[in-house]
């Protein structure tokens, strides 16, 4: 399991499309959606611009690197062979689920670190250190929930149809947990969603450490929730996959 890993990572960081799309492309947007916006608050909220969407498109570049990632190689290694072949290895079935969470998981790091980085230096955002060290844990610590879900779609979706489910699932997601835009200037209706939403939860980590005080419990607990239904999901997924095979 441990030389999956090592073999995951390896591959992701010579994919240059998928590094410019995890790490790049984050803090880019990050500095493009709060460039201008000065020191303006958000509409309902204490934080003001810059670190509102900080914590958001730290959020949003892990969501890319571990659910779109996983999502669609898993698909293409369905279709290669290549899970069939490591099925033929010692690597229990839990090793391989394990070994892809793990993988993305670390490779969103980078990610969550130049969107921090380009927080402070660029725009100014002032914390304490305990709060950007509790953040990055934080924000990585969640990316394991969309990393469960990347692999539970990789199993449900053939090749051509990953994609655009992932990508629906993405955007989606994104959407309704309030990573574009602050749920506030949205309907009432979206808003009362929002609160069973994983996005919405993910993002509220970082928010509230940056408020000065830790993870709100539901939050935390819609979170783990979450995990263990995507968890469960790809679990059921690759014995349904392996009887097929």
């Amino acid at each position: 399991m441990t030389t999956l890993i090592t073999l995951e990572i390896r591959r992701a960081l010579r994919n240059k499309k998928f590094m410019f799309f995890s790490v790049i492309y984050p803090p880019g947007l990050y500095l493009i959606i709060a460039g201008g916006a000065g020191g303006s608050r958000m509409p309902g909220m204490q934080l003001d611009m810059g670190m509102y969407y900080m914590v958001a498109m730290a959020a949003f570049g892990a969501m890319t690197a571990v659910l779109l990632g996983n999502a669609e190689q898993i698909a293409k290694e369905r279709e290669l062979g290549w899970v069939r072949q490591l099925r033929l290895t010692a690597l229990p079935g839990h090793g391989y689920v394990g070994a892809k969470i793990a993988a993305a998981a670390t490779v969103s790091l980078p990610s969550i670190v130049l969107v921090l980085l380009a927080g402070a230096v660029v725009k100014g955002v002032r914390l304490e250190p305990w709060q950007w060290a509790a953040i990055a844990l934080a924000t990585w610590l969640g990316s394991f929930v969309f990393a469960a879900l990347g692999v539970a779609i990789g199993y449900l979706a053939t090749g051509d149809a990953v994609r655009p489910i992932s990508m629906l699932c993405y955007f989606g997601l994104a959407f309704l947990g309030g990573l574009w835009m602050p749920l506030t200037i949205l309907p009432q209706w979206v808003q009362n969603l929002a609160d069973y939403i994983p996005t919405h939860a993910y993002a509220a980590l970082g928010t509230a450490i940056e408020g000065g005080s830790g993870p709100h419990p539901k939050d935390v607990a819609v979170l783990l929730v979450y995990l263990a239904l995507f968890v469960s999901g790809a679990a059921w997924l690759y014995r349904k996959d392996t009887r097929k095979a």
